[in-house]
């Protein structure tokens, strides 16, 4: 059945008409749907952590903590954007391997849970800090580890990175460690990779995380009240590429956690999640501005483009792999032929979609970009060609609402300065 499309029976049209575009439209009922499944397989045990920097706008924050997630910060305007939204100090973790000054002291002082570190350099500054502020400071290790990562489309441990410090150094910190006097070591955290889609790895990278946590507690002799296992969890872009199996994972998971906990059960369990949990509730909405054949090939021009959705160009693969795309106006239309999608940027690298099979596209019709709910605006080079970023817009119980303001002129301009310079100044 083909038809325009809908969210919550608002029709598109009319989202658009109201707000404009390009503009990011979020499904609460996805963003809970997500939620709650993975929070109702898993076990009790495992606490929840969002990760902000895959959605920092507030009102996404605050839903998600409103059904029980906490939160995993790596800015001072995260943390800031968590506090807002309603999180709790105590529910906060804040971690990144460039924490300057200002940020670790207000972590201090704000006395979130814990603050997770990355180097050798980063635990003497904490240290210096805290007792600057006279003030005991939970720490957690970011480690990376020597075991190599499975199933991960970006890896993020096991190999060479700025994130986090080796295991075998930490294994031979013991006495780095104790001679600290305002930091308690009392976490691991591992984060492997990112957009793992199928089981089996997840399973087994969480196996290794967890049996380097007893050997950290065995060598350094500490009791560890945090291990946050990362996350990972992927979410399907591309074609061929399948949805992970929350029930199937969840099965398998759940005894090696509950295990875990039986050993240790003054220890709390994390698993942070950004992609996964807001990844499919978000989609871009642009309206074709132009339609044209460029030798033999069909372009739309959007007013949407890679400005305001980097993560469609597939920056770090070596071949362009499409988005889910589709049009809005005619949805569920058979395709008729293949269309590049592009928007207004003068760079031939403004292409959002490649050789998309579409029904016939008209000039003014609405093109959406599914699955983006996550790395949107905030991982896109917004202020290109001075566009800015684009209006979001939270769709809960049928109603639409707005959630962030589209930049306007006045935005980008206000925070320049135009300093006056004399002709004279200039030629001499």
């Amino acid at each position: 059945m083909s038809g325009e499309y809908q969210i919550q029976q608002l029709p598109i049209s009319e989202i658009a008409g109201k707000f404009g575009t390009p503009l990011y439209v979020y499904d609460g009922e996805v963003l809970q749907q997500v939620y709650q499944e993975l929070r109702g397989l898993l076990t009790t045990h495992v606490e929840l952590f969002y990760s902000l920097k895959a959605n920092p706008n507030v009102s996404i924050v605050h839903m998600l903590q409103e059904m029980g997630a906490q939160a995993e910060v790596c800015s001072l305007t995260e943390l800031h954007t968590a506090l807002k939204a309603g999180v709790a100090p105590n529910s906060i973790i804040f971690l990144g391997p460039g924490k300057s000054d200002d940020e670790i002291a207000a972590c201090i002082r704000y006395g979130i849970y814990a603050i997770v570190c990355e180097s050798f350099q980063e635990l003497e500054r904490i240290e210096m800090i805290a007792a600057r502020e006279g003030q005991m400071v939970s720490v957690a290790l970011r480690v990376n580890p020597s075991f190599s990562v499975k199933g991960s489309r970006l890896t993020m441990g096991g190999k060479p990175r700025q994130f986090g410090m080796d295991e075998e150094s930490v294994l031979q910190g013991k006495k780095l460690f104790e001679g600290c006097s305002h930091v308690e070591i009392m976490g691991l955290h591992v984060y492997m990779g990112t957009r793992m889609l199928e089981v089996e790895p997840i399973i087994e990278n969480t196996r290794h995380i967890l049996d380097l946590a007893e050997r950290l507690e065995h060598k350094l002799d500490i009791t560890l009240r945090m291990v946050d296992v990362g996350g990972g969890l992927g979410v399907p872009y591309h074609e061929g590429e399948q949805p992970l199996s929350i029930a199937s994972l969840t099965e398998q998971l759940n005894p090696q956690f509950e295990a875990f906990r039986l050993r240790h059960p003054n220890t709390r369990l994390f698993m942070e999640l950004g992609r996964y949990l807001v990844g499919t509730s978000g989609m871009l909405v642009s309206r074709a501005l132009y339609v044209k054949q460029s030798y033999g090939e069909n372009f739309v021009v959007t007013d949407g483009g890679t400005n305001c959705h980097m993560a469609a160009v597939g920056t770090g693969s070596y071949v362009k792999r499409n988005f889910p795309i589709a049009s809005l106006t005619r949805y569920g239309e058979a395709p008729v032929a293949e269309y590049n999608i592009t928007g207004p940027l003068c760079t031939p690298n403004d292409v959002v979609g490649k050789r998309v099979q579409l029904p016939p596209i008209m000039q003014g019709d609405l093109i959406g970009v599914f699955h983006s709910g996550a790395y949107g605006p905030t991982a896109s080079p917004t202020h290109f060609l001075s566009h800015g970023s684009p209006a979001e817009v939270l769709i809960i119980g049928g109603e639409a609402h707005l959630i962030r303001d589209r930049d306007t002129p006045e935005d980008l301009l206000g925070k320049q300065r135009l300093i006056q310079v004399s002709h004279t100044a200039i030629t001499n």
